[in-house]
Order: C-alpha cells, then structure tokens, then sequence
C-alpha cells in the first residue's frame, strides 16, 4: 500500500542466526541486535561503531598526500614568525575549519589573521584579488581550508606574488591540481588511502585536525614545547564534529569517532563561542546530541555566510572574549530568523515555478529566479529536493550571472557532473561532492545544461523506486524509557546511519492541527487506548496535510524524540510518512 507521500514501506531486512549471534556475544537486545545486522555493521566491529575512539580510528596523518611538505612549510613559518592567513570558506565547514586552526595556533603563542570572503562580492573560493591583497599586507603563509583544490587560477597569481599556500580541502579534485605547496585532500584523483576508505569521507575541519595532529608532532620534534605549553588536541573535538555533521558527511570509522568524543567535549561548554550560541538557541540541556549541531547549531553559525557577515560564525568558534560571543551570537541568532524568512519566499516562487511547468515529471529539477537571494540557494534546493525526492538545483540571476547550487540523493554523484559541465563549456565554474554543489553557467547555456543533467540522471532515475525503509515496528506500549536507552547507544546519527525509523500501525488519529502554517500536531491513540503525540514538519502543503482533515485509523511511521520541559521527559513521534 502506497503511503500519502507515494512510498513503499519496507522493513529492514536482517537475517535472524545473525541477530541471535550479536545478542549474545554482545549482550544487545533484538531490536538493537536487528538494526545494526540490517546496516551491515560487521561483527567484530560492534563494539567500535558503538563507542568509537580516537585511538583506534586515527590514521598517520602522513598517509595524505602533501602533508609532509605542508608540514615541512608551516614549521619554517612557526619558527620564523612568519605572517600567516587562515583562508576559509563561508559555511560551518569553513568556519570550524579555520576556527580550528586559529585557535590551535594562538595556544602555541602565534597569532594568525583570518579571510572569509564575501558571498555576494566574492563568491565561493579563492580569488586572486584578495590573495594579492593578502600578499600586499605581509602574508608569506595561507592556510587555505574547505577550498582551493580547484582553483587554478587564484593559486597560480598566488605564487606569483609570493605567497605560499596550503589546501585543506575535502571537495572532488580534478586530473590536474593547482600550482601550492600542497593540495591536502583526501579526494584527490592521486590519493592512495588503501584500506581506510573512510578518509574519503572527511570534511575540511576533519582534514584540518589530522594536519594539526601531524603539525603537533613536528613541533613537539622539534623541541618548540620545551619553552611552550602543548595543546590537548582532543578540546578541539567539538568544532570538528560540528563541521562533520553541518557538511552531512557519513559518520563512518574517523567521523564517528570525531562526532562521537566531540559531543562529549561539547557538554563540557569549553569552547565560549559555541556555548553562547547553545544558550542563545535556547538548548536548555545544552549539545548533546548531533541533532543539536546539524539542525540548531549549525543553521546559526551559517546564517552569516549566508545573509550577513561572512567570517562571523568562524569568529565567534575563535573568540575568548564574553561579551564579544554574546554580540556575535545573538547577531547570528537574528540573521538566521532573517534567513529563514528569504528563504521561505524563495521557496514558495520555486514550488510554483515547478509546478507551473511540470518540471517534476523530469528526471532532475532545476529553477531559476531573479535576483533571489545567492544564501539561500543552498537550502532552497535540498528542500525541492526532499519534496520531489529527485536531484534539485536552484540558481538565480544575480547581477549579470546565473549561479545555482544543487542537491542531490543517493548514487547520483553531483560533484563529478558540475566537472564535466564545466569540460563542456556549460559551466564558467562548477564543483563540489556527491551530495552538494555549487555552479556559475555560462551566458545562454542554461537550457543546455539542464538537459545535460537530465540526460545524465535519467538512466539511475528511472530504475529509482521511492521506498521508505522501516528498522521496525513499535507499540505505544514498547516505547518507554529502556527503549530509549538501548537505542542511544547507536548514537550519533547523521549521513550514512541515519536515525532509526519506526511504524506505528493500527493508530486511531483523534485530532490533527496546525501550528503557525507548515507544522502538523497529532494526537494518537492505540487500539487499547494509549496514545502518542506526534509532529509532522513543514508538511503543509506536501501530500501529508490530508491527515489535517482526518479522523480514524492511519499507520505512522517516523523517529522518536525525547522532550524534555521543566524537569520532565516526553516522547515524541516526528513523523515522516502516513498511510491512510
């Protein structure tokens, strides 16, 4: 039976000898015992995916190319006292990433300057006007973070004015790279990793810590610690789980153990800036869970980037100073409700532009709107996307050039198309990773490059099968506290290991209404009379708003949520999908 959404339920398969076996060998109850069978989890690894450690999943840093010469360069500039730049992108991942390295380098007693360009002036990436200028101040050393792999150009002007540049970056690399001292990326076409997979899946704040940990080792070689205090690399922890998760990169091997002992760093409110923020967000019980960095947290430190001041959010994760947080987040705070205000506007003129041109019944999506607003593209895209459940790509006609960003879903690699759009004349620029990228197209091309992506996508969308996967089926009655602390311990969640889902059949749905106008509240009531709140998000105008208008029987499947208020817990069910 198809859902009001269009999908197929289907419960995660899992054979029953094997759940039988993690049972006892590990002492987990079947429902847990079920979920981490049906996500493959191996067997031995059991205990390692459920309490990840640094000390078994950290790699020799030296494994990535380039790090011996970047560290090599970076020690000169230590000990020479060199000027040197931090470099980063406008995200979370460019914020954490270059906070990270700032904050490293002001304990060992070096002061760095930091460089966010400017969305709407600059665009994304390195440009040669602000490295030259950066070269013109004195800078001899750019720490370049969350881009610059391929940027060619800027990185050759680079040079030629003198300044030595770094790449950490973790976006998809091209046959060639440019002219640096070295591109540190574990996506470059060179990089052998061997068996640990895993790193390909890092983010720029996690290539950033694997270079401070070798960095720290050289220094320490070197005898610089004799006279200076070492830092504990591990309070860093936090700020490069917030970036892992913000850049939706797979919690897999090292990036469950970064998110994993980052949570704990988190709840010890270390990092001022980031504590300020949780307390501006009104996180009561403080970061404890991913959920807090992707969805409250990180959204905050975007919003700068995105409508304000680019280097806002990288500054308040840096900042010491009490007063100077409470100002930076309560203007990131403020920025983020005006964000979310655009792009709520930009959103409802792209649904009509999708419908009015039935540009659904394609295999990818692509809109186009005057002068909306380059910061929320981004987001406006993966919410066509979580719409229409099909790659999305938003752009707008801004200034004179047309600059979109897209979203895309499983095994339709994003990043590699916006490279061969650019080979093929349709993009001036393009790049970005499986799931996200961002693009400028080339005068009169539009057209064209939308039927490339439709052409590209259509043979992996036609075979596509929207299929909701279940990890089980629950009673009102089952879901109590043991519950819920069995089920923590597959925590985090995020990218690749998802929060597990759980149907509810046979529920009696005694009212649905709705809170301001895109949230539907439900009361539900189970056949002996229990009953359960649920809450279905932005679900107005989606397929989900005819429960608003019905009374009776409905199986709900979706994640549960543990509330609290005033000292007291609730659970609630955030769905995802009813049958009616």
């Amino acid at each position: 039976m198809k859902s009001l959404k269009g999908f197929d339920w289907v419960l995660a398969s899992a054979e029953d000898r094997l759940v039988m076996q993690y049972m006892q060998a590990h002492d987990l109850p079947e429902f847990l015992s079920r979920i981490l069978v049906a996500r493959d989890i191996d067997f031995d690894n059991v205990r390692d995916f459920l309490s990840p450690s640094l000390r078994k999943f950290l790699p020799e840093p030296l494994i990535l190319n380039d790090m011996r010469q970047g560290i090599k360069r970076t020690l000169a500039a230590v000990k020479e006292s060199e000027k040197i730049v931090v470099y980063g992108d406008y995200d979370v991942d460019g914020a954490t990433s270059s906070a990270l390295l700032r904050r490293y380098f002001r304990d060992i007693g070096v002061i760095t300057e930091l460089y966010i360009p400017d969305r709407l002036d600059e665009g994304y990436g390195a440009n040669s006007a602000a490295l030259g200028k950066l070269s013109d101040n004195g800078y001899k050393l750019c720490l370049m973070v969350d881009c610059g792999t391929t940027s060619f150009d800027a990185l050759g002007s680079a040079k030629q004015c003198g300044l030595d540049v770094i790449v950490l970056d973790h976006h998809t690399a091209e046959t060639r790279l440019p002219e640096a001292i070295a591109i540190i990326n574990p996506n470059r076409l060179d990089q052998d990793l061997g068996e640990r997979i895993d790193l390909k899946y890092l983010c720029a704040a996690g290539v950033a810590f694997l270079f401070l940990v070798a960095l720290n080792r050289a220094l320490r070689e070197s005898g610089y610690f004799n006279k200076t205090k070492e830092p504990d690399l591990l309070c860093y922890l936090d700020i490069v789980a917030l970036g892992t998760v913000c850049d939706v990169m797979p919690l897999k091997g090292l990036n469950r153990a970064f998110v994993t002992q980052g949570l704990k760093v988190a709840a010890k409110r270390k990092n001022l800036g980031l504590a300020t923020i949780a307390d501006e967000a009104d996180l009561k019980g403080g970061i404890s869970a991913a959920y807090h960095f992707g969805f409250v947290i990180g959204p905050r430190i975007n919003a700068g980037g995105r409508v304000g001041k680019a280097d806002a959010g990288s500054k308040l994760l840096f900042t010491e100073d009490a007063l100077e947080a409470k100002e930076l987040a309560c203007q990131l705070n403020a920025l983020n409700a005006q964000r979310q205000e655009i792009e709520r506007q930009v959103l409802e003129e792209a649904v009509l532009q999708v419908e009015a041109n039935s540009l659904a019944d394609r295999s990818v999506i692509m809109v186009m709107g005057k002068d909306w607003h380059p910061g929320v593209i981004g987001i406006v895209s993966s919410r066509l996307k979580d719409r229409y459940h099909k790659p999305a790509l938003v752009v707008t006609d801004w200034e004179g050039e047309q600059k979109g960003s897209g979203r895309s879903v499983s095994g339709l690699d994003m990043g590699v198309l916006m490279h061969q759009a650019v080979h093929k004349g349709l993009l001036s620029k393009g790049g970005g990773h499986a799931m996200a990228a961002g693009f400028t197209i080339c005068s009169g091309c539009y057209e064209s490059f939308y039927d490339f992506l439709d052409d590209a996508a259509r043979p992996h969308m036609q075979n596509r099968q929207l299929k909701l996967h279940l990890d089980g089926y629950l009673t009102v009655d089952g879901l109590n506290d043991i519950f819920m602390s069995h089920l923590q311990r597959l925590e985090p969640y995020g990218s690749g290991h998802p929060t597990p889902t759980f149907a509810f059949s046979h529920m009696n749905c005694m009212f649905a209404d709705v809170l301001g106008d895109q949230h539907i509240r439900l009361q539900l009531e189970d056949e002996t009379g229990k009953r359960l709140k649920a809450m279905a998000f932005r679900a107005m105008q989606t397929p989900l708003q005819a429960v608003v208008n019905h009374r009776g029987p409905i199986d709900v499947a979706g994640t549960v949520k543990v509330d609290e208020w005033q000292g007291r817990t609730q659970l609630t069910l955030i769905v995802d999908d009813i049958r009616i």
